[in-house]
């Protein structure tokens, strides 16, 4: 399927009465630090403290009406889950989730506060697409993958639309990655509404399948590994995978210190929250700073949903203690 500039601005019509217009942040302490010109694209302010409900309610609202009688059904360690148990329960439909057992306690109690109906599983995706399998043949839900899924990816692009009607002709645009959703539909956003913009995804350095797949032309999975930015330890999927490679994206990879380093550079200059996995977009500046001294960029900040209670491990990562 190739998704198109109207599928785009069509999905951000439909998606609009459910959801934030998020604001682009500016700092200029930051901007000091970095010599470059910075926008952040707040979706530490979406609906549900992320993007994902950007993509969660076109999903659901693509879904036929009567399969939706049914239910909708997913696997996510946290930001997908609590967006499509927000969206279930604002159309008024259930939603089964399968967490691992290992997934933020903070994003456990969001989907539990969304009445989204929790299964717990081992943290492999092994198990979690087993266990999701069990559900979705028990209830006969609408299965909805977090990023493999035309629906979401058209819903995740919508951030970079708005984003281009915010701020016009950036030289940059970067975006966490993990299972590559808003990646993709940033870069498709991107060839259509800002073409001379160029974009770059980015990861943990020790999370690093997606540029190994994207630079050996296959995919390789992820061992989930023991990175801070807990919502970017997914693998590409066939869909995102293909996007990504015919778009020409270029990834790049930050350190752990450097993520948590950009964490409390947020936090305490910006005075906004921010989670781990949002904030790889500034690490990436922090450690290419000669690339992007004097550019224009904008930096998606994809979700606000922290773990205070790690604030401590984040401090000892950063070099704070």
């Amino acid at each position: 399927m190739k998704i198109t500039a109207n599928d785009i601005s069509d999905a951000y019509k439909k998606i609009s009465p459910f959801i934030h217009k998020t604001p682009v942040l500016t700092n200029n302490s930051i901007n000091r630090i970095t010599n470059s010109d910075l926008y952040f694209k707040c979706e530490n302010f979406q609906k549900t403290g992320s993007f994902k409900a950007r993509g969660a309610f076109n999903a659901i609202l693509s879904v036929n009406e009567q399969k939706l009688k049914k239910g909708v059904a997913t696997h996510s360690s946290g930001n997908h889950a609590a967006a499509l148990a927000f969206a279930a329960q604002r159309l008024k439909i259930k939603s089964f989730i399968v967490m691992p057992k290992n997934a933020p306690v903070n994003k456990i109690e969001a989907v539990k506060s969304y009445d989204g109906l929790i299964v717990f599983c081992d943290s492999s995706l092994e198990a979690r697409e087993a266990t999701l399998e069990k559900v979705v043949t028990q209830t006969c839900a609408t299965f909805i993958h977090p990023y493999n899924n035309y629906d979401i990816i058209k819903g995740q692009a919508t951030a970079a639309y708005e984003f281009f009607n915010q701020i016009e002709k950036p030289d940059y645009i970067l975006v966490p990655l993990g299972g590559g959703g808003i990646l993709s539909g940033t870069s498709l956003a991107t060839k259509y509404f800002s073409p001379n913009t160029k974009v770059i995804g980015v990861e943990p350095q020790i999370a690093d399948d997606a540029f190994r797949s994207l630079r050996d032309g296959k995919i390789y999975s992820s061992t989930y590994p023991n990175t801070i930015a807990d919502g970017l330890r997914t693998s590409l999927k066939k869909r995102t995978f293909r996007i990504l490679k015919e778009n020409n994206v270029e990834i790049l990879t930050v350190k752990e210190k450097t993520i948590a380093e950009a964490l409390f550079l947020i936090i305490e200059r910006m005075k906004i929250v921010v989670e781990p996995s949002a904030v790889v977009t500034l690490a990436a500046v922090l450690e290419n700073r000669k690339r992007f001294e004097g550019k224009k960029i904008g930096l998606l900040l994809s979700g606000g949903n922290l773990d205070l209670s790690k604030i401590p491990e984040y401090r000892k990562i950063a070099g704070k203690e």
